[in-house]
């Protein structure tokens, strides 16, 4: 009777440090996320599952799992890059996870003007790739045109417009103290920092952590990854362990 107590005793005490473990990794380190949705297509795709570092920007109660009020505010704060590819917690309900990419830094202005995106009053250099390329936009597609943007900080990536110019001319923003303005690379299909009432500005302390490395990828639209006998189609082989940028 004692052996069998001892037994389920020893396997409880490993089973919670190990819980432990995951929760201070999950935490203070490293956590997996998977993209729902095509809003920062093309470079992020649904179905891609990557690593955030939680350490980057230092740590506030929504690095913790369910956000508890242990403390407020930021700490071991280091302020974030432009152009970096952040998860926050939306400020409508600061329990939504969003993935979105860093353009406004406080006290920034951003316009849209006959669809390009100006800056401080500086227009951002957007160099077209490629015409004609059909881009995911929940269940129908977007024809769009890829561009190739380079920030003043000399960060580049790609970014699609629908060719269609559905969002052309925007009032201008003011980023507020301690707030950031996200944009989805999908530019026509992300609902991001340009919509106040949903997003709007992000406080600091709700940035989540800085998006490192794609570490599976598998397209559900084809199937699922039970099917092993399809995994030459339904998984993305080629995004495996893929640098964020």
């Amino acid at each position: 009777m004692n052996l069998n107590k001892n037994f389920f005793v020893d396997n409880l005490k490993t089973l919670l440090f190990a819980l432990i473990i995951a929760v201070l990794i999950r935490s203070l380190l490293f956590q997996p996320f998977y993209i729902p949705s095509s809003s920062m297509e093309p470079n992020l795709l649904v179905g891609d599952r990557l690593f955030v570092s939680k350490y980057t920007y230092g740590y506030s109660k929504h690095s913790f799992p369910f956000s508890p009020n242990i403390f407020n505010g930021r700490i071991l704060y280091d302020e974030p890059s432009r152009g970096d590819v952040i998860v926050f917690k939306t400020p409508a309900d600061n329990r939504t996870d969003y993935i979105k990419r860093l353009i406004g830094l406080p006290g920034d202005t951003l316009q849209f003007i006959d669809g390009d995106i100006y800056l401080n009053e500086n227009q951002i250099l957007k160099t077209k790739i490629k015409n004609k390329i059909k881009i995911n936009c929940g269940n129908y597609f977007l024809n769009t045109t890829t561009y190739q943007e380079k920030l003043p900080n000399g960060i580049q990536y790609k970014a699609v417009y629908d060719k269609n110019n559905s969002f052309q001319n925007s009032d201008k923003f003011l980023v507020p103290k301690d707030h950031y303005f996200f944009l989805g690379d999908n530019r026509d299909c992300s609902k991001d920092s340009r919509f106040l009432g949903s997003v709007g500005y992000v406080h600091k302390d709700n940035l989540v952590g800085k998006a490192r490395i794609i570490f599976f990828s598998s397209d559900r639209k084809v199937g699922s990854v039970f099917k092993f006998w399809k995994w030459n189609d339904i998984l993305r082989f080629d995004r495996f362990f893929k640098v964020i940028k």
